[in-house]
């Protein structure tokens, strides 16, 4: 047990770091991890979709740090927020729900592919055009939908993709990984609530789980990840995080080609 609990509270600082340096929410190096080590010491067929239910439910806590600490520099686009939060809270129930009908393999793989997406998309660098700007109301929401549905069943939190829309609709970088970490609050929140409640008729989940959230790991990680997020949140402020952000797409490689042989 006090390997298990160890693991955790390494990955939550890590996880931390990287939700408030580079707004990505953490879930794309926590899934893994706990995929793994549920795998082992939970012995739970429902092992991935644990570990996404988990990863949400703590980026909700992770979130909260790192937009507080986004807010003071004032980097955080509310406008953008309040205009996509509706989809971003619809969408991420929606996938949250669904992940239930996904098998344990399937769901690592479509992990495994986002993950290769991700690194894809930061190896690439691609620049969007200077005259494009961020859609009207129902474009927008159209993608807070897709961004949340697709971040909660897999359990990445959003940043993931709301901060390359953002970019692509050329809102600057840090003000990108702000508000994408503040968009991580509602695709957790709705996500892990869905997560709960489709868990809740399965009789052969582990001890300590409501739904297919699993309150030790939770806690762990929490306890790394509040404040790790802080640090890097005040980091990515002070620095270009271009260098992390290549060898962090070299990690998701790594990680995306070990879910797709789950």
């Amino acid at each position: 047990m006090f390997i298990e609990i160890l693991i955790y509270l390494i990955a939550g600082a890590f996880a931390g770091l990287l939700a408030g340096l580079l707004g990505i929410g953490g879930g794309l190096v926590l899934v893994p991890i706990l995929s793994t080590v549920f795998l082992i010491y939970l012995e739970s067929p429902y092992s991935v979709h644990i570990a996404i239910a988990t990863s949400l439910a703590t980026i909700l806590i992770t979130s909260l740090s790192s937009v507080n600490t986004h807010h003071r520099h004032q980097a955080v686009r509310w406008d953008i927020l309040k205009t996509m939060i509706a989809g971003v809270l619809l969408g991420a129930f929606v996938g949250a729900w669904s992940a239930q009908f996904f098998s344990t393999s399937v769901l690592a793989k479509l992990f495994g592919v986002m993950e290769l997406l991700v690194a894809w998309q930061m190896l690439a660098n691609k620049k969007p055009a200077p005259h494009r700007q961020l859609p009207g109301l129902v474009a927008r929401n159209t993608a807070g939908a897709g961004i949340g549905g697709v971040s909660a069943l897999l359990g990445v939190g959003g940043g993931s993709l709301s901060t390359p829309y953002q970019l692509w609709h050329n809102i600057k970088a840090h003000q990108a990984i702000a508000t994408s970490a503040a968009l991580s609050l509602p695709v957790a929140l709705s996500g892990t609530l869905a997560y709960m409640l489709a868990g809740l008729k399965l009789d052969d989940l582990p001890s300590y789980t409501t739904g297919f959230v699993y309150w030790p790991a939770f806690l762990a990680i929490v306890v790394m990840s509040v404040f790790t997020a802080h640090w890097g949140a005040k980091l990515a402020h002070r620095s270009s995080v271009t260098l992390l952000k290549r060898l962090f797409a070299y990690l998701l490689i790594v990680l995306g080609l070990k879910m797709l042989f789950f």
